[in-house]
């Protein structure tokens, strides 16, 4: 995942997946990325991406909460289910490296096991 090529990869899922409302880019850098997709004012996914420290953050935020993420520490992954959200699951699939397109797919699959938005 390139954080220079972000904003448009999300730029392209904003038109694709009519359910955002909005894109804010929050910090941008050649190695950074820091930006939120909005599904609502208090609904969004943000996505974090530091090439320099290999670190990666996709969550889904609800009221200010983490429903659910993928997160990747200096190149290792876990993740956040949506069951219990402040536990890293190191399992084999928590540990699974995934692309910001099939993060937004498992985000799709969180949204409506919770009758969300």
């Amino acid at each position: 995942m390139n954080a220079a090529d972000l904003p448009a990869t999300l730029g392209m899922e904003l038109k694709r997946r009519k359910y955002f409302i909005r894109m804010d880019v929050l910090e941008q850098t050649l190695s950074l990325a820091k930006i939120r997709l909005y599904i609502s004012l208090d609904l969004f996914v943000q996505v974090y991406r530091n090439e320099r420290y290999q670190t990666t953050n996709l969550a889904l935020i609800y009221n200010g909460q983490r429903l659910f993420a993928r997160d990747e520490l200096d190149g290792r992954w876990h993740r956040h289910k949506p069951e219990t959200p402040e536990k890293h699951d190191k399992s084999k699939e928590g540990r699974r490296p995934v692309g910001i397109i099939e993060f937004l797919d498992e985000v799709e699959q969180v949204l409506a096991a919770r009758d969300l938005p």
